[in-house]
């Protein structure tokens, strides 16, 4: 500590100095009033619209079920027959005006009243809060415009409330002590110990004020967001509907999440492990669903995981949590590992949400990029098809995005993160869909990282029944699902928009099942744009979408078709993306669909867009046909429904009558059953693990034999 001669300093001098702390002080319990105050106005206004979900729940609520919580004790057939239906009616009655039908004394007319408000505090502590941007009702304008304030605070409040309240204590106790000092004659009569306590207070506090610039800077500047007027309810829900994670995620710190979905199916012993971990914010400028925190807390305990969560729930926001934390503990260079339409989402990630440096190793600038990292430290990011130029070096974290893209060990890719995962003591797998055809993918993966695990689960355990199989892989996997986290999100619609082929259409089909040709076959429904009966069915869909203002995003995995979609469009549509567009064209492409007021139309083929890039600014999906791997349409639907979303998403699967597209849902179908049953509960069905391993060439020429066969003359 910095000492100070403060025995020189004249009374007016040490006065100086100390109005100064006060000032600071002053300035810190400003910001945590301010807080407190823009704060207690998200609760009122929570508490409203909690009340209003709760009275809607009460009403639909059978007046039956009081008797249910009395034990039958109370008999209600007279509240029944005097036109009390629900238990929302008991409840606007008071005890006074119950007593007064028939056969009811005060005494139960009060026993009445309260069990009716017994069920209404378990409803109130249960219902969901979801803002619906449809449906703008009053009390939810309240609470947008409440969380309005704090979001638009920025990522800096956490850091400027913790510095806040760490700075009020301590300069409180400073200024306490110091207090004799600010006059000569209450030091002269101070006893000895005093007097010390007070030089050193001084001394504390001078230190303190000369290093204080920045955390001055902090602390006005977020006192002023707290200041800004309120918005308008139009200004506010406008911009949830752009930023409505942000919005969600600070609701939901207000009023708490279900613990129980957040931690997945874990043991109590590794419970209480993740539990225990801590988790540094310093370098992190994104505030954490619960979920999310235990997520980053179970890869830091268990430090070599695969986090599975369900696609739309912010794994990237959790490794994120994990890189920050591992930061403010000492390690310096990190790496993460993804496909290379992800690349530049991953830099954007973490360039707002910390404040780690990061390289990207790509493109022009890769050989700079990586010099930079190796001598400045911070998060490389590198494409796994270029990982192999890449030498093995000692990293605090290495990431792995889109895990499953190295489940076949044979490939060059697999090979090389799999030398990079041995030489490694802390590695994350991020992947929402760990296995796609076989439990042995899944079992792939664990061995890259603790191949101990992998090899048990070649015994007994894999067959051995739900309960065994969660145990085992509950070390090393964790998964939570959108419907069991993320209460506020909006509801899904799925269509299947089935149509006959014209005769075009039928006539193009024939032909490609004659000549075998299993590709043609799935895009014959195309081939004649002017009388093909998807396309029509298509426009009317964008037509409708239009009408409604709302945003549509069509996938296909062939270019041709998504070319023949934009002609019929008039070329009024965004994209398409496609392979051949680098990582950043694509989310150019994207940001621009995005920014688009109203109605706008996206292309994209489906093994393009269909990963990493966020596309929840569409509401409406359109598949041109049917996928072969169920995972790929599923990351398609999730890049729209996920956090994020604030419509109801309509999915509109286009299916041609008893053709190639039945055939495929079948086998679809039996394989969206096994993901099921393996990975997305961690359960186990009664078949064995290698029961169903249909690959695409097979699938393909199973399809085309029985269309020959069926169409034979």
């Amino acid at each position: 500590m910095a000492q100070i001669e403060d025995r020189r300093l004249t009374a007016k001098q040490v006065k100086a100095l100390c109005a100064d702390a006060a000032l600071l002080l002053g300035a810190a319990r400003a910001l945590i009033d301010e807080h407190a105050h823009a704060l207690g106005a998200v609760r009122r206004a929570l508490a409203d619209v909690r009340a209003d979900l709760s009275r809607a729940e009460l009403a639909a609520i059978p007046v039956s079920r009081i008797k249910d919580v009395t034990g039958g004790r109370l008999r209600i057939g007279t509240l029944e027959r005097s036109g009390y239906a629900t238990v929302l009616q008991v409840l606007d009655a008071t005890p006074y005006r119950l007593q007064l039908l028939p056969g009811i004394g005060a005494q139960t007319a009060g026993q009445v009243h309260a069990a009716a408000r017994q069920i209404a505090t378990a409803v109130e502590q249960a219902v969901g809060v979801r803002l619906d941007i449809e449906r703008q009702d009053p009390h939810s304008g309240e609470l947008v415009i409440a969380l309005h304030k704090l979001v638009n605070v920025g990522p800096e409040l956490p850091r400027a409330l913790e510095t806040a309240r760490t700075l009020g204590t301590r300069l409180d106790l400073l200024l306490r002590e110091a207090k004799p000092a600010r006059s000569r004659l209450r030091m002269l009569f101070a006893g000895s110990e005093r007097r010390g306590r007070a030089h050193t207070a001084l001394a504390s506090l001078a230190e303190l004020l000369a290093d204080a610039r920045e955390t001055r800077l902090l602390l006005a500047q977020t006192t002023a967001d707290l200041l800004r007027p309120t918005v308008s309810a139009f200004e506010a829900w406008s911009d949830f509907e752009h930023r409505s994670a942000e919005y969600y995620s600070l609701l939901a710190e207000v009023a708490g999440e279900p613990v129980a979905a957040d931690q997945g199916i874990l043991p109590d012993d590794l419970l209480a492990k993740v539990n225990a971990q801590e988790l540094d914010d310093t370098h992190r400028r994104v505030s954490l669903r619960g979920y999310q925190s235990f997520g980053a807390r179970f890869a830091l305990a268990q430090r070599r995981v695969i986090l599975g969560d369900e696609m739309g729930l912010g794994k990237s926001v959790e490794a994120i949590a994990v890189l920050a934390h591992l930061r403010a503990r000492g390690a310096t260079h990190f790496l993460v590992v993804c496909p290379t339409s992800v690349l530049v989402n991953w830099v954007r990630e973490i360039e707002s949400r910390s404040t780690l440096a990061v390289h990207p190793l790509h493109g022009a600038g890769r050989d700079a990029a990586r010099q930079e990292w190796e001598r400045r430290g911070g998060v490389a990011v590198a494409t796994l098809d270029s990982l192999h130029r890449l030498p093995v070096t000692e990293v605090g974290l290495l990431v792995v995005d889109e895990a499953h893209y190295v489940k076949n060990p044979r490939t060059k890719r697999a090979t090389t993160v799999a030398e990079w995962c041995r030489r490694t003591e802390r590695v994350l797998f991020l992947t929402g869909t760990p296995m796609e055809n076989r439990v042995e993918e899944f079992r792939t993966l664990i061995s890259y990282l603790r191949p101990d695990l992998a090899a048990e689960l070649r015994g007994s355990d894999v067959v051995a029944g739900a309960q065994v199989f969660r145990k085992a892989v509950s070390p090393v996997y964790l998964r939570r699902n959108q419907q069991d986290v993320l209460r506020e999100l909006p509801g899904r619609v799925d269509v299947e928009e089935w149509v006959e082929f014209s005769g075009a259409d039928l006539a193009a089909y024939r032909q490609a099942v004659a000549e075998g040709n299993f590709m043609a076959m799935r895009r014959a429904a195309y081939a004649r744009p002017d009388t093909s009966a998807k396309l029509k069915r298509l426009l009317e869909l964008v037509d409708d979408a239009r009408a409604n203002d709302l945003k549509v995003i069509v996938f296909s995995y062939f270019r041709d078709v998504l070319g023949v979609v934009g002609a019929a469009l008039d070329g009024r549509v965004h994209g398409p993306i496609s392979g051949s567009l680098t990582a950043a064209r694509r989310q150019e492409e994207v940001d621009a669909f995005s920014r688009t007021q109203g109605h706008a139309v996206l292309l994209s083929q489906i093994q393009a867009g269909g990963v990493g890039l966020n596309l929840q600014a569409a509401s409406v999906v359109i598949m041109c046909e049917p996928q072969v791997k169920p995972s790929m349409e599923a990351q398609a639907v999730a890049r729209a429904h996920r956090m994020g979303q604030v419509r109801t998403v309509q999915v509109h699967r286009l299916l041609s009558v008893d053709a190639v597209d039945q055939r495929l849902l079948d086998i679809l179908g039996a394989k969206a059953e096994l993901f099921d049953a393996y990975a997305r509960r961690s359960d186990l069905a009664e078949s064995t693990a290698d029961a169903i391993d249909i690959s695409e060439h097979a699938l393909a020429r199973q399809i085309v034999e029985e269309e020959q066969r069926r169409l034979a003359p």
